[in-house]
């Protein structure tokens, strides 16, 4: 191991260290340094960008690297301020609420959260069975649906979708609380009309879905919805390209968010660097790793859908690499 190597161990505080242990390199004994990455349901593209980072951080660093499945962004934020995980994946709409103290983090302002980058865009997904007859969003009231399990983000901007329509989750025949890897079952099985999912296309549970059962992509649209894009900078419209789930050869519109990866001021700086630097110094392995990585840009993903101020550790790479 590197000679230049500093000592972990009083820089860990809130860093998500799993563990330390020891290792042998060249007969001289050193320590490896373990941390964790919230992520996602394992059917989803989060669990993909927490897997893939950790790919390239321990094939590339000293570091160790786990990316266990979790609830989802707010879990992941959660866990984050708490010190149980060094870094995460979150909605760009939930890295800004937790750093301003808004939406469901009011009265809990995470003003040490900082952005490292953003990942690939999240369309908000609604995949309903077609014989419900779902054709539009608001055909989902007095439905079956499953809105998404607590601490995800998908739950979470349904919420704020129902409440820009007006909605409670009384307006539904049942509002389930489903993980993402348990939803395209249930659509399958007749047990939900509906299932909601803010996530990357494309995505192994909405193709699971629209293989096993008859079903239709439901746009997302009307006045509501653009009033929640232009009071938002985290929103923005999305298409779903067509031809990309089966039996749905149509574009279908909808809006979105992005996914991105943060940690906190307390996190090692040194840490966050050698993270960043393992993503952006090996961009065209990561960008192959899902086809939601395939159109990224590493200049995008500095500037776009990143609320929270640039951790430091981030922020030393981007000036060294010209991307600041």
């Amino acid at each position: 191991m590197r000679s230049t190597r500093r000592s972990f161990t009083k820089a860990l505080g809130l860093a998500g260290v799993l563990t330390l242990g020891t290792a042998l390199s060249g007969g001289a004994q050193a320590q490896e340094e373990f941390f964790s990455i919230g992520t996602g349901g394992q059917t989803g593209v989060y669990y993909v960008v927490g897997q893939s980072i950790c790919r390239l951080v321990n094939r590339e660093t000293e570091y160790k690297c786990t990316a266990p499945s979790t609830g989802g962004s707010i879990a992941n934020i959660n866990a984050i301020k708490s010190g149980d995980m060094a870094m995460g994946v979150a909605q760009s709409d939930w890295q800004y609420h937790a750093y301003n103290g808004t939406s469901q983090f009011e009265g809990d302002k995470f003003d040490k959260l900082r952005s490292v980058f953003s990942v690939h865009p999240e369309p908000f997904n609604v995949i309903a069975r077609k014989d419900a007859n779902i054709t539009s969003f608001d055909d989902l009231k007095g439905k079956r649906v499953n809105v998404g399990n607590p601490g995800s983000g998908q739950l979470a901007t349904m919420e704020v979708v129902m409440d820009a329509k007006g909605w409670t989750m009384e307006d539904f025949a049942l509002a389930s609380q489903l993980k993402p890897a348990e939803q395209a079952a249930a659509l399958g099985d007749n047990n939900v009309d509906a299932v909601i999912y803010t996530v990357g296309n494309p995505n192994g549970s909405i193709q699971e879905a629209t293989t096993t059962v008859d079903a239709n992509l439901v746009p997302v649209d009307g006045p509501e919805i653009e009033k929640l894009i232009s009071e938002n900078p985290y929103y923005t419209k999305a298409i779903i390209p067509g031809g990309m789930y089966t039996g749905n050869p149509d574009d279908v519109a909808t809006f979105g968010v992005k996914a991105t990866f943060v940690a906190s001021a307390d996190t090692d700086e040194e840490l966050v660097y050698q993270v960043t630097k393992a993503v952006f110094e090996n961009f065209d392995r990561f960008k192959t790793l899902h086809p939601s990585f395939a159109t990224l840009t590493k200049e995008e993903m500095v500037s776009d859908g990143n609320s929270a101020p640039l951790h430091p550790g981030a922020e030393r790479y981007y000036k060294e690499a010209g991307l600041l």
